[in-house]
């Protein structure tokens, strides 16, 4: 068969790409924003990517709608020319989700990770640990993996990995994606506020979570958070499956993590079944941070419910590495830090903040934020977004374009900054790290986008300070636009 992806660049839309090819499919598609990495690894995979949707890319693809199929993504929607055309045509089409369960899923015992923030890294940490441990599981996860080189396979047993995603399934199916992918078992991992271009408040997205409730089977298993009122408020509606909860906070939660270094990269993990008060394992890796430590948690809690001893879960763990933009370190020089992460919500910044400040403690913090998300633009989160910049000693937002309301006026304790254009913001970095007298920084940049290739343009600035600095000037910097982290 035939696959024309329309939207393919989405990390998973990608994943389904690589599903598809794996599964013997012939696989095209097209993207308005071809870049890096998702574009490079399909090519990898020779996946032929067309840029935009012109709908000639369809005859190019040699689409026959009695027996090819045209899988569209969420980013697409009336009026967009490729969309007109299928319809137009009456090409055989459906979502990506729905495609999945159809061709893959429908048959698989799948483990599903949703919730507002940590799900690349929760699914990715599972995916890791059940691949150590024998389990050989198909996975989707919505980013590239320090460990696979694929951000999907098919796996070779009946066991799939999923990271299930509340936004929008397409354009002609507006419930959540996660509601078809048939899952036995389902981790919750926290519930906030978000995509505020598809849903007016929380409560419309509580109602989402209560139907991915409503189709796990009885036998089957919620590995939820304890720790979270709003997950707590959705399991209230109504759950018909065993609830296994995970608590960081609650010694006496059935699964416990307890932290044995400041930066959480060493904890131990109780299992009250299995041990009592006993620690069950012990992990010790190179991630940080406390969010870190209870998304490992979860992934425990998922892999133990799939038949792994706790013990050996926690070993796993011990060589797991970071997702692509998971608090990725680009730079370390003379104690001068640069990581890269895709925190985009108030809630996941402060704690990518706080992580840091775990880690290194008497280190000058400088948070660089771009507001690219629908919820930032908006600004809905005006009222707490200040705070989670608190513990960073200067941040910089970047904003090219105009908003409905001014990052100017929020209310935090940190030296706020904003910058309109990329040339300002990495010249105001770089006086504001001014190298040859401050020592001791961590610049983060965080944004759910390429960031117009900053994170990147910053690592050449700081590589070429340490390694010629008699030609530093702040102000003729080599800006590169394009993103393509290692």
């Amino acid at each position: 068969m035939k696959v024309f992806i329309a939207g393919i660049c989405g990390t998973f839309m990608a994943g389904i790409a690589q599903l598809a090819k794996a599964s013997g499919h012939e696989v095209t598609g097209c993207d308005s924003n071809v870049y890096p990495p998702m574009s490079t690894l399909l090519e990898s995979e020779q996946i032929e990517i067309y840029e935009g949707y012109d709908p000639k890319h369809l005859k190019h693809a040699e689409i026959n709608r009695h027996c090819d199929q045209v899988v569209i993504g969420n980013a697409l929607s009336r009026g967009n020319p490729m969309v007109e055309a299928v319809l137009d045509h009456n090409y055989s089409y459906q979502s990506g989700p729905q495609w999945l369960h159809d061709n893959l899923l429908r048959n698989r015992k799948v483990i599903a990770v949703a919730g507002t923030h940590g799900k690349t890294t929760t699914s990715a940490m599972l995916s890791w640990i059940m691949h150590v441990c024998g389990k050989n599981p198909g996975y989707l996860i919505g980013g590239k993996s320090g460990n696979f080189s694929k951000s999907a396979e098919l796996g070779r047993s009946e066991w799939f990995v999923i990271e299930a995603d509340e936004y929008d399934t397409a354009f002609f199916d507006k419930r959540s994606k996660f509601v078809h992918y048939n899952p036995g078992i389902v981790v919750l991992s926290n519930l906030e506020f978000d995509h505020a271009d598809i849903f007016d408040d929380l409560n419309q997205i509580k109602t989402q979570f209560q139907h991915l409730i409503r189709i796990i089977p009885s036998v089957g298993s919620v590995i939820a958070n304890a720790d979270d009122h709003n997950i707590a408020d959705v399991l209230d509606l109504g759950c018909w499956s065993k609830i296994v909860p995970f608590s960081i906070h609650n010694r006496n939660c059935l699964w416990f993590a307890d932290q044995l270094t400041q930066d959480f990269s060493s904890f131990e993990i109780y299992h009250q079944n299995q041990s009592g008060r006993k620690p069950s394992g012990r992990v010790e890796w190179s991630c940080i941070g406390q969010h870190n430590m209870q998304n490992a948690l979860a992934a425990i809690a998922a892999a133990c419910s799939a038949g792994i001893e706790v013990s050996h879960a926690c070993e796993a763990l011990s060589t797991f590495k970071a997702t692509e933009r998971r608090l990725q370190l680009l730079f370390n020089k003379k104690n001068v830090l640069l990581y890269d992460d895709f925190a985009h919500h108030p809630t996941a910044i402060a704690l990518t903040i706080d992580a840091i400040k775990s880690k290194y403690p008497k280190h000058k913090i400088i948070a660089v934020v771009e507001l690219r998300s629908n919820t930032m633009k908006k600004g809905c989160h005006g009222d707490v977004l200040g705070q989670s910049f608190n513990n960073a000693d200067t941040t910089f937002i970047y904003q090219p374009g105009a908003l409905d309301w001014q990052p100017q006026t929020l209310n935090t304790r940190t030296s706020l900054r904003i910058c309109e254009n990329k040339e300002d913001l990495i010249s105001n970095i770089a006086r504001e790290l001014d190298l040859r007298i401050t020592k001791n920084s961590v610049i983060i940049c965080m944004s759910n986008g390429g960031f117009d290739g900053i994170p990147k343009a910053l690592r050449e600035h700081l590589q070429a300070k340490f390694v010629q600095p008699e030609q530093f000037n702040c102000h003729a910097l080599k800006l590169t636009p394009e993103i393509n982290l290692p």
